[in-house]
């Protein structure tokens, strides 16, 4: 309930300006919401009353690298890690955004750190991804190879994950489907009101891109990935609740409150959480006027992208092994195949190489597939100054570019052919 947060935060503010966590906890509910700009004034008058708290650095890092501010982004890990010279997570951050040669008193801190037997599995977690990030800078993928190993297995060791949670989620979706189709919001009977794009796929799959590219476009407003479709519709999607006309407009409604305070105003509004995907069905049951947009990208460099990257979001627990990626790719294969026989076109499938290789046209057919008229901001993405909280951040404030998908070659041979049955 951030906006009922955000209030109490303000009047204690109000009531007592010099309290420093009343600012802290305000940024971090505004950070929550998207509101980034506001987010870093509060994270800056909390350092402004205590500037040696490196949490509060650390959090404005991470603002005005949504901001596309790296240069400050940096800095402010940077000072998080002169306070606290064995925060794990800064330093992982700091190598998501800039390349670390192997004299950089950084780097040399992490391998000291690493060696650290008294670390916690947490922090030593972060620091793997931070060290195979600087070697893959420095070109030793072995090395890098193994550190990724290693931070992949203590996460899903903090996560206690099993593939089996996820097969029998990806079955209950399947087979509560025919009950809910039968619960389909009539088009006739809908109000004028928002119109939500969603923007679905595997996680690292280019979901970011496709919405910064739509979001370009004058009359649409980009959200991001939002919470609210699993948190208010996983249990009708699943039949953990009653399936009816009732429940699923109630989740319309609901959802729909919710979008409006990201909507600045237009029509138009992306949600690209991509794991949507497994909520398809609920979402055409109950949004007949949405527009669909299924982000496809090769096997390979998608499960790669999946492997190599630290997401914070406890939710993806599959992420963290090899094998239980290409297992639960298949899943996800599966069910979007399961989705296409069931949704009678209803989903556009849109290739990320293809997109890459054939920007004007591929993004001409998007925005004409959306119902919009052509604006040519939609091919200059990397000029969309939206705030923007994923993995891929740094990669979408540049031009679109080839050969992305190829980068997972480079660690083919310590695969073992993991990927070969894609």
């Amino acid at each position: 309930r951030l906006s009922e947060a955000e209030a109490s935060y303000s009047q204690a503010v109000a009531l007592k300006p010099d309290y420093v966590d009343a600012h802290y906890n305000s940024g971090i509910v505004k950070q929550a919401l998207g509101r980034l700009s506001e987010a870093e004034a509060s994270y800056k008058q909390a350092i402004a009353l205590k500037p040696d708290h490196a949490e509060i650095h650390f959090n404005l890092g991470n603002t005005l690298l949504g901001l596309g501010k790296v240069q400050g982004a940096e800095a402010s890990y940077n000072q998080a890690i002169a306070l606290k010279p064995d925060y794990a997570e800064a330093y992982r951050h700091v190598t998501v955004i800039t390349k670390l040669d192997s004299h950089d008193v950084r780097f040399l801190k992490m391998l000291e750190l690493h060696r650290d037997k008294s670390l916690s599995d947490e922090n030593c977690c972060h620091l793997n991804f931070a060290l195979a990030k600087v070697y893959e800078g420095l070109k030793h993928f072995e090395q890098a190879f193994i550190h990724y190993v290693e931070g992949n297995e203590l996460r899903k060791k903090l996560l206690d994950y099993h593939i089996n949670q996820d097969i029998e989620l990806f079955e209950k979706i399947k087979s509560s489907y025919p009950q809910l189709e039968q619960c389909s919001v009539s088009p006739k009977e809908l109000p004028k009101s928002l119109t939500p794009i969603f923007i679905v796929g595997m996680p690292r799959s280019g979901t970011t891109l496709v919405e910064q590219i739509i979001s370009s476009h004058p009359l649409v407003t980009g959200a991001g990935e939002l919470l609210h479709v699993g948190l208010l519709g996983s249990d009708i999607a699943t039949g953990a609740s009653d399936v009816t006309p009732d429940s699923v407009l109630t989740f319309r409604t609901s959802y729909l409150d919710k979008l409006k305070g990201y909507s600045e105003g237009n029509w138009w509004v992306t949600d690209k959480m991509p794991k949507n995907f497994l909520y398809l069905g609920l979402l055409a049951t109950a949004f007949p006027e949405a527009k669909f947009i299924h982000v496809k990208r090769r096997p390979e460099a998608t499960c790669w992208g999946n492997f190599k990257t630290y997401f914070s979001d406890n939710g993806l627990g599959y992420a963290w092994a090899i094998d239980d990626i290409v297992a639960y790719y298949k899943l996800y294969q599966s069910l979007m195949e399961f989705w296409g026989n069931e949704l009678n076109h209803q989903v556009y499938n849109l290739d990320y190489e293809l997109l890459t290789d054939s920007q004007e046209s591929e993004t001409r057919k998007l925005i004409d597939f959306i119902g919009l008229d052509w604006d040519e901001n939609c091919l200059y993405p990397e000029g969309n100054t939206r705030s923007i909280s994923t993995a891929s951040s740094v990669q979408v404030r540049k031009k679109v570019y080839t050969g992305s998908s190829d980068q997972w070659k480079t660690y083919e041979p310590f695969l073992d052919g993991a990927f070969e049955g894609l």
